[in-house]
Parts: C-alpha cells; structure tokens; sequence
C-alpha cells in the first residue's frame, strides 16, 4: 500500500511556491533599489514635463537638468542603494563608484546596469573585507579600509565600463531586432510582448527611436499615418497600471501613484511608472495585457498619427493625430487603460493582502522592524 503523498507545508513548499518566493524575493530587491529613490524619479519626470521645448513651460536653463539626472543622477543612485542593501555604508560607496563605469558613455539610460553592478560591487567588497580585514594589523584599519574600496570601486567601474555597459547595449539591439521581426512577420500586437518590458527596463528610448520611428516616418510618407508611432507612446498600459497601485498597491506606493499619474499621462513621462513595475515585477503582465489591448484596437479602428508625439502624453498624441482619427486614437488608449488597470488589479487581489498586512502592523507595530 502507497503512502499518501504529505499536502504541501511551508516547510515543504511546493516547486511552484518556492517558484513564487523567488520571485517574491527578486521583486524585493528591486523595489529595495528603486523605491527608496521615488522622490529622484518624480523630480525628474516634474522638470522633463514641465521644462523640455514641448513641455508646458518650455526653458532651455531648466531643459539642461533632464539628460545628466536621466542618465548619470538616477542609475548612480540605483547603484548606491544597491549597494547599501547588500553592504551598508560601505557597499554604497563602493557600488556608486561601479555603477559610473556603465554610466560612462552609454547611449541608453544605464538602470539595468546600475541594478546589476551596485550590489554585485558591494558584495566582492564585502567578501574582500571578510578576507582581508581580520589581518590588517590595528592603527591600519582606515588606511585598509579606504584604499581597499578605492581599488575594487575602480576595478568595478572599469569592469562595468568593458563589460556591463556594453551587455546592455547588446540587449537593446537583440530587443531592437525582435521587435522588427515580429513587424516583419506581421504580428504587430505581439510587439508589446518585448516593448513593456523593455520599457520597464528603461530601453524605451531606445527602441522608440531606433525603431518605430524610422518605421512610422515610411509609412507616414505612404499612407499619410502611422500605427507605429502609437505602439510605445500609449500612455494607456502605464495609466492603468498606475491606477491599480493607486487602489490597491502597497501603502508607501498608493501615496507617490497619484502624482505619478499626472506625470505620465498628461505630461507623458512614461519612465515614471517603472519603477512601480519593477517593485512587483509581476505588473509586467498587465502592462504587456494592455499594450496589447491597445495595439489590437489600433489596427481594428485603423488610427494612426501622423509623427512621433513627444513626449508621449495624451495631450501630444492628440496633437499628431490626423484629423477624422481623434476617436479612434483614444478608443486604443482606454482599452489600454481599462485593460491594464483590471489586470493589475487581479495581480494585486484588490489590495486584500495590503490591507492584512497594514492591519496586522497595526495592531503588532513590532512587526514592522
């Protein structure tokens, strides 16, 4: 006689909980990297929208700020977090100092290398210092302690300048590339498959440009509109994605979401959202759901615009929009949206676990340290 298979406990979770933990975990580490710097992403997103040439107040002083926080301020403070989650002070340091060797020359936005380099740099520090440290003869602690960082951090970022930083260019090309084939091919919805996470990823530009623009300005010259410029300028998946956490998403999130959705749909700074993705990285889903949604609906409704709307807010998009396209436009942009936010509402229970858990602090604040 077979003995019953046990039902799966925490102390034998099965392969798809222990699946979910890790995600669990990975998402964790993420939003330990990006949350704490939340307010850095507003301020950005506040001074690109209000201040870019096709902001609402256009200046040209103010415009100088966008690309050094975009591309230098914001990944150097991914690195240093990162850095600080793995190994305090000094994993910061050390962290920051790697995260400029992918800062340095890089084309694209370098938060993927940042999220990668910072807390790898913090953890070769603090295996050094586990090595090296209880051999270090007393009166040459700080005299070890600085140098040992300032040789690693340099190593580090001259790593990241060969290494990381060029593996992220890589991946925007394979992503670039994936996303003409699919063009190629004809199965235009399926794009949003590699162009929300790659936007999450803060590729957006990348692909945008490098790809849907040339494409959408051929067909403007054939056909008068372009279904491509609305592919990664739909302010819709972001906007439903925003509304969930804003409803039911985490306590620190629900009271940054709303200002981020003023950010990203009428200031059309998409980059604002990501970071709530990459804090549950399980919102991938819904924005790839709405994407698609949106881009089905494109098709069926025949929109289109007419050059790429920068930035990508709704207010530029019915700007570029041929006239007699207005409707159609933002019928793809609502289902989007409504898409979007239904699925990330599903993903998030409607906040019941959120609620349990702040109930729980609650009543047993020693839970929350």
């Amino acid at each position: 006689m077979t003995t019953p298979t046990p039902p799966p406990t925490s102390a034998n979770p099965t392969r798809l909980q222990r699946s979910r933990a890790a995600v669990q975990r990975f998402g964790g580490h993420l939003s330990g990297m990006v949350m704490p710097n939340i307010g850095a992403f507003i301020a950005w997103g506040l001074i690109t929208a209000l201040f870019i040439p096709d902001g609402w107040f256009p200046n040209e002083t103010m415009h100088r700020l966008v690309e050094p926080m975009l591309g230098t301020l914001l990944p150097l403070l991914i690195g240093y977090t990162g850095g600080r989650l793995v190994y305090d002070q000094r994993g910061a340091v050390v962290g920051a100092i790697a995260t400029t060797g992918v800062v340095v020359g890089s084309e694209v936005p370098m938060f993927l290398g940042a999220m990668i380099i910072g807390p790898l740099a913090a953890y070769l520090m603090k295996l050094v210092d586990q090595a090296l440290l209880p051999r270090v003869r007393t009166g040459f602690e700080m005299l070890y302690n600085n140098f040992s960082a300032g040789i690693l951090g340099g190593t580090m970022a001259g790593f990241g300048l060969y290494a990381v930083g060029p593996l992220v260019q890589g991946l925007t090309r394979v992503l670039g590339a994936g996303v003409q084939t699919l063009i190629d091919w004809s199965l235009l919805p399926l794009v949003s498959l590699i162009v929300e996470p790659a936007k999450v990823l803060f590729l957006n530009n990348a692909i945008n440009h490098g790809v849907f623009g040339p494409l959408g300005a051929a067909r403007v010259s054939e056909t008068g509109q372009a279904i491509e410029f609305l592919i990664e300028t739909n302010p819709g998946p972001g906007l439903g994605v925003l509304l969930a956490v804003m409803l039911f998403g985490p306590k620190v999130s629900r009271a940054t979401a709303p200002g981020a959705i003023v950010i990203q749909f009428l200031g059309g700074i998409h980059e604002i959202y990501f970071p709530y993705i990459l804090a549950q990285p399980k919102l991938i889903i819904a924005a790839i759901a709405g994407g698609v949604t949106g881009v089905t609906t494109f098709m069926v409704l025949g929109a289109g615009l007419v050059s790429t709307p920068s930035p990508g807010s709704i207010i530029a998009l019915m700007a570029v929009t041929p006239r007699g396209g207005h409707l159609s436009v933002l019928a793809g942009v609502l289902a989007a949206t409504a898409v979007s936010f239904i699925t990330a509402s599903l993903l998030l229970g409607f906040g019941r676990g959120e609620r349990a858990r702040e109930k729980t602090q609650y009543q047993n604040p020693e839970a929350q340290s």
